[in-house]
């Protein structure tokens, strides 16, 4: 028997740490190189960390929430001295955690032997694990565990449903939110509440969202600008290409917002950009990468629209309603959530008339849809009902002046009130 190691692997992009979220097997649960042992946060994305070898496990490092170290110690596998693995390999599963995943993994029955002839050159047994002390029961070894991202089991644990049980009808079997909701609910009796609150760690995505806010907060001065968009002919030429192209994605205003701010930041390329408030440098970008601020079961996430400049309508409809359904789902990848260079956030029929929205730090803009709604607007002497909406706009005032992004929501409502503009590149 010898004892290896298995070491918080590099999960790339400049992580330099990550937070262990829960553990899927515990000291005297035997793996084999297909065993999860755990699943940690980076960023936004959740990452599951494999065994290398088969053995005992033989001690784990951290507990839920803890912050651990990339190549620090994790968990010790007691092995048969079989040569050395190759290195860990991460696996993106997730993008959502849950802020209240349980540190106890779910039972999984214990595999029953199958009867075989003993020949002389048989390999030895695998060692078995190391005999409960006395009121300690030992955990049975992990094994097939149905497909599902950490939001799905921490809300079945909620529910109460053993997700051994539910048919997963997402990709390759995985078992989605819609999967629980289809399993319909009962109303618990009426009780009195407990007069106690109930004391929760804040951790995994939501800490992750609080830590950000905060830093948004307090490191950048936010100007906000507010002007209403008159989407009156938006919304017929909307309806009519919806009309036209029933075989393509379905038209949202989000598709139209996207184009728009395409050419706005043409026009004034240094708000497609992020700062480094500490090197003291602006990266400015051609390409308009954006932002998807998209509300999940655990929290906001941002998934990225990349090269919003290179698709037409119809494409970038696809992809943010791809995006959105895998970041709900718990599904997108890491690479997914990364890299925007402006931000677009909406709230749909919930946006209120002002928002005041945080920019996604490094980033220098962020750009508010709020909800719209019928108006009288004053025209050839008569008021006239119009489909009207406003754009909440905050932007770092550290790079961008108050003219400037007066002049850059000016722009976006000029493309938006006239939307044959959007379609001519190099519209005046």
């Amino acid at each position: 028997m010898s004892l290896h190691t298995v070491r918080l692997p590099d999960m790339g992009e400049g992580v330099a740490e990550a937070e262990l979220v829960e553990w899927h097997v515990h000291v005297g649960d035997t793996v084999t190189t297909e065993s999860v042992l755990a699943e940690v946060l980076t960023d936004k994305a959740t990452v599951e960390i494999s065994s290398p070898v088969a053995g005992v496990v033989a001690f784990v490092r951290g507990e839920p929430g803890e912050k651990l170290a990339v190549g620090s110690e994790f968990v010790g596998v007691e092995t048969d001295g079989a040569a050395a693995p190759p290195p860990t390999t991460p696996t993106n599963v997730a993008a959502q955690p849950s802020p209240t995943a349980s540190p106890t993994p779910e039972p999984t029955p214990t595999p029953v032997p199958t009867a075989a002839a003993e020949p002389s050159t048989a390999p030895a047994p695998a060692p078995a694990p190391p005999p409960a002390r006395d009121g300690e029961q030992l955990r049975p070894p992990p094994s097939s565990r149905p497909a599902a991202a950490p939001t799905v089991r921490a809300r079945a644990r909620e529910l109460g449903v053993d997700l051994a049980t539910v048919h997963g009808t997402g990709p390759g079997g995985r078992i989605v939110h819609a999967d629980l909701d289809h399993l319909g609910s009962t109303s618990p009796p009426r009780r009195r509440a407990a007069d106690a609150p109930r004391v929760e760690p804040v951790r995994g995505l939501r800490r992750r969202i609080a830590e950000r806010l905060t830093q948004s907060w307090t490191e950048i001065p936010h100007i906000t600008y507010v002007d209403e968009v008159d989407a009156t002919e938006i919304e017929a030429l909307r309806a009519e290409l919806n009309r036209r192209s029933e075989s393509k994605a379905r038209l949202t205003l989000l598709p139209f917002v996207l184009r728009a701010l395409v050419l706005a930041c043409r026009e004034q390329p240094n708000l497609n950009s992020t700062y480094d408030a500490g090197a003291g440098t602006l990266s400015v970008f051609d390409a308009v990468h954006v932002g998807i601020a998209t509300q999940t079961p655990d929290g906001l996430v941002v998934p990225v629209v990349r090269h919003a400049e290179a698709l037409d309508l119809w494409g970038l409809a696809a992809e943010i309603a791809r995006l959105a359904e895998a970041a709900r789902n718990g599904t997108a990848l890491r690479e997914e959530l990364s890299g925007s260079t402006i931000t677009v956030t909406s709230l749909g029929a919930l946006g209120g008339l002002v928002t005041t929205p945080l920019i996604n730090q490094p980033e220098v803009a962020i750009v508010g849809i709020n909800k719209m709604e019928t108006r009288p607007v004053w025209r050839d002497a008569a008021f006239v009902p119009r489909s009207m909406f406003n754009l909440s706009s905050s932007f770092d005032h550290r790079i961008v002046d108050g003219w400037d992004a007066a002049t850059f929501v000016q722009r976006l409502k000029a493309l938006l009130e006239m939307p044959a503009l959007l379609f001519v590149d190099d519209a005046p």
